[in-house]
């Protein structure tokens, strides 16, 4: 069974433009603090971020002497998510690691 046509005499003429944008960037910083371990850092980092032992080294040692390290670059929604992942797990092994983000 066939479903009914119906004309209704209009013609659609309607011209979407729909513009797709890239969503914006934001990095994924950790601040130096005198407390946390270096071995807590690289833990974080392998963990939360997936990096190997040898990136996390080499971002903790930028953290440790640069006061600031980038841990990667991600959409909105990530980089939130990431920021309360190493909030979540500093806080809860008593380390007062700071952890933010930025637009690129």
């Amino acid at each position: 069974m066939s479903e009914p046509f119906f004309d209704d005499g209009l013609e659609s003429t309607t011209d979407v433009r729909d513009e797709v944008r890239e969503p914006k960037q934001y990095k994924v910083l950790l601040h130096n603090d005198d407390y946390t371990t270096m071995e807590f850092v690289v833990r974080v980092l392998v963990q939360v971020f997936r990096k190997s032992e040898r990136e996390a080294t080499q971002i903790m040692l930028n953290v440790h002497n640069n006061g600031v390290g980038v841990c990667g670059i991600y959409t909105q929604e990530v980089a939130e998510t990431k920021v309360a992942m190493v909030r979540d797990l500093a806080q809860s092994n008593g380390y007062p690691l700071k952890c933010s983000m930025e637009e690129v």
